[in-house]
């Protein structure tokens, strides 16, 4: 497996059922796709058992916001905002469970904040509005934002991470985080564990779906303007070494030799056949190869209906920019709602 950069268009790109007879030929496939994607997000942890603190509790109109910290296998701490509806929070003992969302925010120095208070921009503030619909919502901070900037840099400035693990990614960094996370829901008697989703814009949206592709712990996804192939890409090394935000190093060297080891829709073909929900735009100047990605989001479509699940991938081109409007923020919370709060199975 490996493909030739300036070499990919649709007649060379490669299609995920391709020499796939049978189902057993698909999961072959799948675990060379898996092999690869592990190899180059590089060191992760071991998950550990949860340590939390909790900071402050807050009373909103429609909820309670916890703002809490819980410990990772990397030695460091993720913050993050606990969104829970009603007027109280109980931590043990029996009660409602709730499905519950991760919600992971797109590149802005707020981090959580951005989705979880007032505080956020318009458009973005998807937490506060899925806890107002019966969801419990944990907002985290990934590195390098919110309370998590490093310091003495600015926001996003990835080197100090790398200085202290080098054999690791901040693609690995972030997964992990977002599982401890998961670990950490599992522990609070209000959220019920078989109904977890994961939902992001930019930064977040492929946050959601890398994470749903490696734990099963996540029943459905939304992505919203985070679905950006190598293909056509004006600038590929985005997902390589930067001076800023740097994703997967190694990539770098790939793609000085025109050579790429996977393409990102292998990427979320890992998640399949769970519900995702995948929104991009032809003018997002943000990830601009818009033609690329309905090729490659076709492609995964065809993947599903050949595994019987088409109706578990929903996939929305719209003209606008690199954004999560209104109107599709809330077809996006009514997808979650059909695989989350009713009674479906995958």
């Amino acid at each position: 497996m490996g493909y030739t950069l300036s070499e990919l268009t649709e007649h060379t790109f490669p299609r995920l059922i391709d020499n796939c007879p049978d189902a057993e030929a698909w999961h072959e496939k799948r675990s060379r796709i898996a092999h690869i994607w592990n190899k180059y997000i590089g060191y992760m942890p071991e998950l550990i058992a949860p340590v939390y603190t909790i900071h402050s509790e807050h009373q909103e109109k429609d909820h309670i916001r916890l703002h809490l910290s819980y410990d990772t296998g990397f030695g460091d701490r993720v913050t993050a905002f606990l969104l829970v509806p009603g007027t109280s929070v109980k931590l043990h003992g029996a009660q409602k469970k709730y499905p519950t969302i991760l919600a992971l925010h797109p590149t802005d120095a707020l981090g959580k904040a951005d989705i979880a208070t007032e505080q956020g921009r318009d458009n973005r503030r998807y937490a506060l509005e899925l806890v107002a619909r019966g969801y419990v919502v944990l907002a985290p901070d990934t590195i390098t934002a919110g309370e998590r900037i490093y310091e003495g840099a600015e926001a996003f400035q990835t080197a100090p991470f790398y200085k202290a693990f080098p054999q690791s990614t901040a693609v690995g960094k972030m997964i992990h985080d977002h599982q401890q996370g998961l670990e950490l829901l599992q522990t609070f008697p209000f959220v019920d564990s078989s109904r977890i989703g994961a939902i992001g814009h930019s930064l977040g949206a492929y946050n959601a779906y890398f994470l749903a592709a490696v734990d099963n712990r996540i029943k459905a996804v939304v992505s919203s303007c985070g679905f950006c192939p190598f293909m056509q890409d004006p600038e590929p090394n985005r997902w390589g070494q930067r001076d800023w935000f740097s994703h997967i190093p190694a990539l770098t060297d790939d793609i000085n030799k025109n050579q790429i080891p996977f393409e990102y829709h292998e990427i979320m073909a890992l998640a399949a056949p769970k519900p995702i929900f995948n929104w991009f735009t032809q003018n997002d100047r943000i990830f601009p190869n818009w033609q690329a990605a309905a090729f490659a989001s076709l492609d995964v479509h065809r993947l599903y209906e050949w595994l019987g699940k088409a109706e578990c991938y929903t996939s929305l081109l719209g003209n606008e920019g690199h954004d999560f409007p209104a109107s599709i923020r809330e077809q996006s919370y009514r997808f979650l709602d059909h695989w989350l709060q009713e009674d479906f199975s995958i």
